[in-house]
């Protein structure tokens, strides 16, 4: 069986501002396997919030095909878009995007809102989930209740609750202290060892050297993509 989760060919991106093109993306080629643990990094302007939001199906590209799954996702429409992200991946985002009137617990279930599933059976994946990032314990507790740490593994149960295929994470720790940033990347380590597929955007080297492979782009084109043979564990 194929291991390729990820097949991206010839990306561009290419935006129109005012009178002028500004080419985001400029011919990225690259594959993830399945359960890897792959950083994104890149200065600003470098293109990798662009690759990002392509990677998530929140985005098309200008030109180039875009795999994921064994789906070209590369040309589809809004409704489409919408279908494959809510199936295939779990967002983890540097703001969190709680929903302030929401449990912990409602928050995780909401992608299972859209799945389809009864309140009983989001109810109990949303439970499995808290469980998995330690916070059964907070599952009444509303947002503005919760230490950011907290609600940073409110979000990463979230993105987990729907057994995706891949949790894309940008700049997850970008608001949170030293200490509550390593137990947001051991939680990552665990969740990686279970089998996961986990993709982290960010600017920070430290948080970049807890993946197994450093993909760093410049200028809309990849620099390099070394496997990181030492990574940082917490």
């Amino acid at each position: 069986m194929d291991n390729t989760l990820i097949s991206i060919g010839n990306l561009k991106k290419i935006y129109q501002v005012g009178t002028q093109e500004v080419r985001a993306l400029n011919g990225v080629s690259l594959s993830i396997r399945r359960n890897e643990y792959v950083a994104i990094m890149g200065p600003s302007g470098s293109g990798k919030s662009t690759l990002m939001n392509i990677l998530g199906c929140l985005d098309t590209p200008s030109s180039g095909h875009y795999v994921l799954n064994g789906t070209d996702v590369s040309q589809m429409d809004d409704n489409s878009l919408a279908e494959v992200r809510n199936k295939e991946i779990g967002f983890v985002f540097q703001s969190f995007n709680l929903l302030p009137r929401y449990t912990a617990l409602d928050n995780v279930a909401l992608p299972l809102i859209y799945a389809g599933l009864s309140k009983h059976e989001r109810n109990e994946r949303a439970k499995n989930a808290l469980t998995n990032v330690d916070l059964l314990n907070r599952m009444d507790h509303k947002p503005n209740e919760l230490s950011g740490g907290q609600r940073q593994r409110v979000a990463v149960a979230r993105a987990l609750v729907n057994n995706p295929a891949i949790i894309l994470a940008d700049e997850p720790t970008g608001n949170l202290d030293t200490k509550t940033s390593i137990d947001i990347m051991n939680l990552f380590e665990d969740i990686y060892k279970k089998g996961n597929t986990i993709i982290v955007v960010t600017h920070e080297e430290d948080i970049a050297l807890h993946a197994r492979r450093i993909i760093r782009l410049r200028d809309g084109v990849i620099e390099s993509d070394l496997d990181n043979p030492t990574p940082t564990k917490g």
